[in-house]
């Protein structure tokens, strides 16, 4: 089965035809928006005809500059010295931040109508849209001026856009020495990071040594990213009118700040769990004054749970069935028609993401795939980041963009379906290994995810005051581990460079990508038990659930499934779920 994705439903090359013509479409139309806005706005025609002449010609840039974005940056990603792909990038982030300039005006338009209601009713593409419409009016009392947000957009490409790029250019082509019994090897870092999860302790810990020594070559010039970024994000959020960064990010998010403190309450509450499971796990590996950061992913259990890249496609394919034959499908498509890139190699990214291409209703996952049952469970979590895109294909692309707290909703589900199944039919002896392994994912998306708010809130206060150096910010990042893990860490050997190797923390437009993590897995595993409770009015109504998720907030989703995320009660429940599986280990342990 072929590990490398194709994206010739994109376009075959940078040099076909096609994709010249699309650019010169997304070009030609953007400048066509701009006049139409400057003669159109407020200047006779009935309101609800602006809006839908606007919604009209907006579309049309997004399906061609969306499937131009796509190519380009799928290409990157797994090719980090493509020229030609990185010149489309830029090309694109510089035509996307001309749309501002339409945008705001057109916004700023919406946000002064005196009868907003009055625009719907008529059907057409505003009444489908109203959802986004009325966001758009809402969050108009935080724009800038037309200059301001035009020469805001236009700075950032050569501000944070461009920090963005460098951190992602030093990490991505970053190669670490490690000693190995063979020798010493040149390896790229996503594959040393793999080695994490080796069953030879000396592996791991040599992995982990060389990989944070690696890691003082680019310490600088990530510092300085870091502190430019969040610079921008600190200065446009103040300018805005925001109280705090994080406002911005939960506005954006559509979380409500009761939301996000009823779930960081929770998980406050159950760090004594996990640190039970940490001190066992410490236990278990020769480890007396707690878990050294090297054996976090360590496998505990006798049998080695390893997939070729065949077998982890059959069990995932086969396990969706038992859901849904929709789930199925999608993901045998995925793996047939070669969505997946999944073979490491130098200059390819780390870690894996979904991007779901809406123009063409396909997804492409990125993976580096090893063979190990994480892996293979990431697969299944990736694929439902596609299912998810898939169960959108009926509505716009307007109306397609569910917030980060959301996302993580049919990924963590369909994880969870993966890793029950696995459970479930394994030997006494696998089940040890799986149930660890469950428990150490969900402790890096509760644990590790809340030391990274910590962090990150920290980051943004002090850096009002000026840039932390290297030192200040490792140090910031081995507060929040301790503070997150507790004793369950030996505090000796905690990770300072997470912050380096996290990309999520490099986009001046994606502040506290943490938290949602939590957010999904929590609600995913909510979701999971409505499931097992009434399995098929669920399948029944799941699909349309996702559909849903970017016309609504996140408490108007939460409701459609029966949930009240404000409350603290919910998060306890789902972080009991977890617990569970926690006092499990320990009994069998």
């Amino acid at each position: 089965m072929e590990m490398k994705w194709s994206l010739e439903t994109l376009y075959p090359s940078f040099e076909d035809p096609a994709f010249e013509r699309d650019m010169a479409f997304v070009k030609e139309s953007l400048d066509e928006l701009t006049t139409w806005v400057d003669h159109h706005l407020g200047k006779g025609e009935h309101p609800s005809e602006t809006v839908e002449g606007y919604l009209n010609r907006l579309l049309r840039i997004y399906h061609k500059a969306y499937r131009i974005s796509a190519f380009a940056n799928l290409s990157l990603s797994v090719e980090v010295k493509n020229a030609r792909a990185l010149k489309v990038v830029e090309r694109m982030e510089s035509f996307l931040s001309t749309l501002k300039v339409p945008q705001v005006k057109f916004q700023r338009w919406l946000t002064g109508l005196e009868d907003f209601e009055g625009l719907f009713g008529s059907g057409g593409l505003t009444d489908e849209h109203r959802f986004v419409l009325t966001e758009w009016r809402d969050n108009g009392r935080y724009l800038l001026s037309d200059a301001e947000e035009a020469l805001a957009a236009k700075m950032a490409q050569t501000g944070s856009a461009a920090w963005a790029k460098l951190q992602n250019v030093v990490s991505s082509t970053l190669l670490v020495e490690v000693p190995l019994v063979e020798g010493v090897k040149k390896l790229p870092l996503p594959v040393v990071r793999n080695m994490a999860y080796d069953r030879d302790q000396k592996t791991r810990k040599a992995a982990f040594e060389a990989e944070i020594e690696s890691y003082r070559s680019i310490e600088d010039a990530s510092a300085a990213c870091l502190n430019g970024i969040k610079g921008e994000a600190i200065t446009l959020a103040k300018a805005r009118g925001y109280t705090s960064v994080l406002e911005k990010t939960l506005r954006d998010s559509r979380v409500e700040k009761t939301t996000l403190d009823s779930m960081l309450g929770a998980i406050r509450d159950s760090l004594p769990a996990f640190g039970r499971y940490f001190k066992k796990k410490a236990q278990l590996l020769g480890h007396p004054t707690g878990l050294p950061f090297y054996d976090l992913f360590a496998p505990i259990g006798d049998i080695d749970l390893r997939y070729t890249y065949e077998e982890a496609a059959a069990f995932i394919i086969d396990r969706f069935a038992s859901f849904s034959a929709h789930l199925s499908n999608f993901a045998k498509r995925a793996f047939e028609n070669r969505w997946i890139d999944a073979l490491p190699r130098e200059g390819k990214r780390g870690g894996a993401f979904c991007y779901n291409v809406r123009v063409i209703n396909e997804s492409r996952i990125m993976a580096n795939f090893n063979g190990s049952f994480n892996n293979m469970t990431t697969l299944a979590h990736e694929l439902g980041h596609g299912y998810h895109g898939e169960c959108l294909r009926e509505q716009s692309l307007l109306n397609s963009h569910y917030t980060m707290p959301l996302a993580e909703t049919a990924s963590i589900f369909c994880e969870t379906i993966v890793t029950d199944a696995a459970y479930a039919q394994a030997s006494e002896a696998a089940k040890l290994a799986i149930l660890e392994h469950q428990i150490s994912s969900a402790a890096q998306v509760i644990v590790d995810i809340y030391s990274r708010y910590l962090f990150e809130t920290e980051l943004i206060q002090r850096r009002e005051d000026g840039s932390l150096s290297v030192a200040q910010l490792k140090e910031a990042m081995k507060n929040a581990q301790m503070k997150a893990y507790g004793d369950g860490l030996a505090p000796e050997v905690l990770h300072p460079y997470m912050w380096i190797n996290k990309p999520h923390y490099y986009s001046a437009d994606n502040n506290f990508y943490n938290f949602p993590y939590a957010f999904g897995l929590l609600f995913g595993k909510g979701l999971y038990a409505e499931y097992l409770d009434n399995r098929e009015a669920f399948v029944a109504s799941y699909p349309q659930l996702l559909a849903e998720t970017g016309k609504n907030s996140v408490a108007e989703i939460g409701s459609i499934a029966g949930i009240d995320v404000n409350q603290t009660a919910f998060w306890k429940k789902s972080l009991r779920m977890i617990e569970e599986k926690i006092d499990e280990f320990i009994r069998l342990a």
